[in-house]
């Protein structure tokens, strides 16, 4: 009977494995980009100020300005989400009720400083910023009404945390037919070892996670072909 694979190796070493390989099959770059920034708020960018926050990468929100400058030129989505709840917390549901300390996820209140989008976030007129209570950013919120409006074909996907609402977003974008890619540097986890593997995870199966330079290469490219 077949057994499951058993390694030695750490998750950040498997990672630097699997991206390595160059045999592996792409989804590629369409032609209608948007960019997804998952949950850039004070609660977990703001390192200073909140331990629910997390660094992963130092420039983490410099690549994300930079990706939205760009799909900006081409005229399509620059897409900011966050996590707030009533004062209640009743609708953050069952995933409220594990935990109830003021750095509770529900306890992230409308107008609060740890819903606050991060003051190095360039959030710009235009740009769309959306309230979401779960993980995935299209449950219960008008993101796939918006990307059908803009005919979207590729969903770029940023922020935090890798192993949650970002994953819970690209699976979500997949499963809507959207080619997803995922900046590298621009995601962001609590721990290497579900930061890494997740990352794994949704290359072998959900997404092409690719280095940020690569990413704003392939949008470069778009804007000059529409010149």
């Amino acid at each position: 009977m077949p057994q499951m694979e058993q390694s030695s190796l750490t998750a950040r070493q498997y990672w630097e494995q699997v991206k390595a390989n160059p045999s592996r099959a792409r989804f590629g770059f369409g032609q209608r980009p948007a960019l997804v920034n998952i949950d850039v708020q004070r609660a977990y960018t703001d390192i200073e100020h909140f331990k629910t926050a997390y660094q992963t990468d130092p420039r983490q929100i410099e690549h994300i300005n930079a990706l939205a400058r760009r799909v900006r030129a081409l005229g399509l989505p620059v897409v900011w989400t966050y996590v707030a709840y009533l004062d209640s917390g009743e609708d953050a549901g069952l995933w409220g009720t594990r935990s109830n300390t003021p750095d509770s996820l529900q306890n992230i209140k409308h107008g609060s400083e740890r819903a606050q989008l991060d003051p190095r976030a360039e959030v710009l007129a235009g740009d769309i910023v959306m309230t979401k209570r779960m993980a995935s950013a299209f449950f219960e919120t008008h993101l796939w009404s918006l990307l059908g409006w803009h005919r979207v074909d590729t969903l770029i996907v940023t922020g935090g945390s890798t192993s949650g609402c970002v994953r819970a977003t690209v699976v979500d974008s997949l499963s809507r037919s959207y080619r997803t890619v995922v900046p590298e540097e621009c995601v962001a986890d609590k721990h290497e070892i579900p930061h890494y593997a997740n990352l794994c995870d949704m290359l072998l199966k959900y997404a092409d996670v690719d280095p940020v330079e690569r990413v704003a290469a392939q949008l470069d490219a778009l804007i000059e072909a529409r010149r």
